[in-house]
């Protein structure tokens, strides 16, 4: 901190001198403090930007590793179906035709419920409940 301690700071007393106390050591505080005000907001806006940058930086990889995750689950999810369509034909429960539909068939029944979860709590996305409050409000 800059503003200077006490013991170098020279006294002045009214009573003494029968002098008003100066200003300027007032004023060379209110100065340096200022200056401390000024650089340490400085330190904190660039302790923001470095992590900005290092917080985007984070998100490109997470993306990319997310995207490339996604690929690998597509790729096992596929290898999943084939394998079930495979062990049906060799139960020779069904032919090979019907085991690829019966497995494009759960395939789009878990699709469905999938889109139906979504879309249940989808409704949430909006802040219903907030925005009930506010129309009370402007009603009221």
């Amino acid at each position: 901190m800059a503003i200077r301690p006490t013991e170098e700071r020279p006294v002045h007393s009214s009573a003494s001198s029968g002098k008003p106390a100066s200003h300027a050591d007032l004023l060379e505080d209110v100065r340096l403090l200022w200056h401390d005000l000024r650089e340490l907001t400085h330190n904190h806006l660039k302790l923001a930007t470095l992590e900005a940058k290092r917080a985007s930086r984070s998100l490109v990889s997470i993306a990319a590793a997310g995207a490339f995750m996604a690929v690998l689950l597509i790729v096992v999810w596929i290898g999943l179906m084939a394998a079930a369509v495979l062990a049906l034909i060799e139960s020779n429960m069904v032919g090979e035709v019907e085991a690829v539909l019966l497995i494009v068939g759960a395939n789009l029944l878990i699709a469905l419920m999938l889109f139906l979860f979504i879309r249940s709590k989808s409704r949430y996305l909006f802040f219903p409940e907030t925005i009930q409050s506010l129309r009370n409000k402007e009603d009221s």
